[in-house]
């Protein structure tokens, strides 16, 4: 094994060079546990011990990138690429490989190697350092009792891609892209209903070099986007049977205490596949049950701009103005989430019902490209009756404990009837401090750990998207 680059790694002192290619051997860690190969893993410089152990301190993992998706090894393996080091990284990383190839061959991994693998990647605590609480929760305080869903509350997740509802972006696999596991976890951890949300832009978007967002890369084909669209609500089809779930569709599927099935509110992240078309939100309300539009997402769209892309419209158009007042006619929760601070105060003047924000987080001063938003920003949606959903990014919050006061902090600046939870489950680049319904419990006892009562909790974890809601529905 070359343990002179892995000391250079861990004394910090590889040259910051992305042209040199080099060599490093350590065991793959993967991230997706239902597949055979992987795009997207850490190198471990050691084994694994067990199913919930991996080297914690960054200076013993390289995250990595392949070039083409590598066969999951029954490790070590050696791994040629090119290695750069990372600042502020949002999930703490010091290196990355990128276009990494396989350049010793090495048996395929066993099942029951590679599902240890995969749950080291849980990254749950056996060790102490910067990412061994990532799925423990604050305890407490003795005299508080666990957290526990009220029988005639509902845990609503705002913003999900659970499922892996999404369209591959590689084509060759695209629509057939195989499901995972919804229902069991939602089961698991008493969660209720999910925002289950489609995309509208994948097929033009990519990650963008610094591997921190998604940006758009071509202009799409007219209709390319539509027929997009079309084949993610079938997924979404596919996943309500394959998983057995209900889907919400009116104010009085949310009236009531939860039902025995888990349920989704079908949900569409950018509405890039109106294409200028206003008459589509009607048909995808009609026939694909869409009740949660998110106006924009990673590239510059017919209704506005955005965050993380240099200003083009100065906010909400007039056609993404006249979409809001289509969903306000028709009963369709309008979501702002990835549009600046200036189309969210347009779309804030223009709608007659309750904006949501459904997944980011607060920061005093965000990049230029930054996906948080200022306190003036959370207080426009606020103002129109709104929530704001808190996710779980490890670049925001290094566990589910600060996960919570990130919470806290939203509540102090806009009430705490305006705070709700936004997953963005399977959505992100980098792992987040959230990744299973299984943790809601456990995410639930870090909010009352964080000074939030039982009845504040029922709100975040559910309450107030159902109040906006059941306001978006009313004539």
């Amino acid at each position: 094994m070359p343990i002179d680059i892995w000391n250079a790694i861990r004394e910090n002192v590889v040259a910051q060079n992305e042209s040199t290619e080099l060599e490093l051997t350590g065991w793959l860690i993967p991230l997706d546990t239902e597949a055979a190969t992987a795009g997207y893993f850490l190198l471990s410089a050691n084994e694994p011990c067990c199913g919930g152990c991996v080297p914690h301190d960054p200076s013993s993992c390289v995250e990595a990138y392949a070039l083409a998706p590598i066969a999951l090894h029954d490790g070590p393996v050696t791994l040629r690429g090119r290695l750069s080091r990372l600042h502020d990284d949002p999930a703490g990383w010091r290196y990355r490989m990128d276009a990494a190839v396989l350049s010793s061959a090495s048996a395929p991994m066993t099942r029951r190697a590679f599902l240890a693998a995969g749950a080291a990647l849980s990254l749950a605590a056996c060790a102490p350092g910067r990412f061994a609480h990532y799925t423990e929760a604050e305890a407490a305080s003795p005299d508080t009792p666990p957290w526990r869903a009220s029988p005639d509350a509902l845990t609503i997740d705002m913003h999900s891609h659970a499922g892996r509802v999404i369209v591959s972006r590689n084509p060759a696999i695209g629509a057939n892209r195989p499901f995972l596991p919804v229902s069991a976890q939602m089961r698991a951890g008493g969660m209720n209903v999910i925002c289950l949300a489609i995309v509208t832009d994948t097929v033009v978007t990519r990650v963008s070099a610094d591997r921190k967002r998604f940006e758009a890369w071509r202009t799409p084909a007219p209709g390319e986007l539509y027929q997009l669209s079309q084949e993610e609500f079938t997924r979404a089809n596919e996943i309500v049977a394959r998983e057995q779930l209900g889907v919400v569709t009116s104010a009085s599927d949310l009236a009531a205490a939860p039902a025995p099935q888990p349920r989704i509110i079908i949900a569409a992240e950018g509405a890039d596949f109106l294409e200028g078309e206003v008459d589509r939100v009607d048909e995808a309300y009609t026939q694909h049950r869409l009740r949660h539009l998110q106006l924009t997402h990673y590239r510059v769209n017919e209704l506005g701009d955005i965050q993380t892309e240099a200003p083009v419209h100065g906010g909400l158009t007039d056609f993404g103005a006249n979409v809001v007042r289509r969903c306000n006619a028709l009963g369709m929760v309008v979501d702002v989430a990835h549009g600046t601070f200036d189309l969210v105060k347009r779309a804030a003047d223009v709608t007659t019902k309750p904006l949501v924000l459904s997944h980011t987080a607060l920061a005093t001063h965000p990049g230029a490209r930054s996906r948080l938003i200022t306190a003036d920003h959370a207080r426009a949606v606020a103002q129109t009756g709104g929530v704001i959903g808190v996710w779980p990014s490890s670049g925001s919050f290094h566990d589910l404990t600060a996960m919570a006061h990130g919470f806290r902090r939203m509540a102090d600046i806009v009430g705490v009837d305006h705070v709700g939870l936004g997953t963005d489950m399977l959505g992100f680049i980098a792992p987040p401090v959230f990744r299973s319904y299984e943790q809601l419990p456990a995410l639930g006892n870090a909010l009352l750990a964080a000074g939030f009562t039982q009845a504040e909790t029922a709100q975040l974890l559910g309450g107030n998207y159902r109040r906006v809601f059941m306001a978006s529905m009313a004539a």
